[in-house]
């Protein structure tokens, strides 16, 4: 699987589970919290906090870790705003020099 294509395979999981909510479903809860958007917002803000006290912490798999959980969140949060994730490669496409 390439680096690439996992977040393409979340992005599609989130998308189901924004289409089909559960409420097994931690992304779904996510997604239909009563705050909308700004709940996602808030675990992107949470998840930003803890990624920058592993880096500086430091420790390598902590790190490691809560990189994943802040990529996973701003997925959430990019689905709660109806950003689509293509423009988003888009756009970094266009930075590429």
């Amino acid at each position: 699987m390439s680096r690439c294509s996992i977040l393409e395979e979340l992005w599609e999981v989130i998308g189901d589970r924004a289409t089909n909510p559960s409420d097994e479903s931690y992304v779904s809860r996510v997604l239909t919290h009563r705050k909308g958007a700004d709940k996602a917002l808030e675990k992107v803000g949470e998840e930003c906090t803890e990624f920058l006290l592993a880096a500086k912490n430091p420790s390598y798999e902590r790190t490691v870790s809560e990189t994943a959980d802040l990529f996973f969140h701003i997925l959430i949060a990019l689905k709660a705003l109806d950003v689509e994730l293509d423009d988003v490669f888009k756009e970094l496409e266009s930075r590429r020099r």
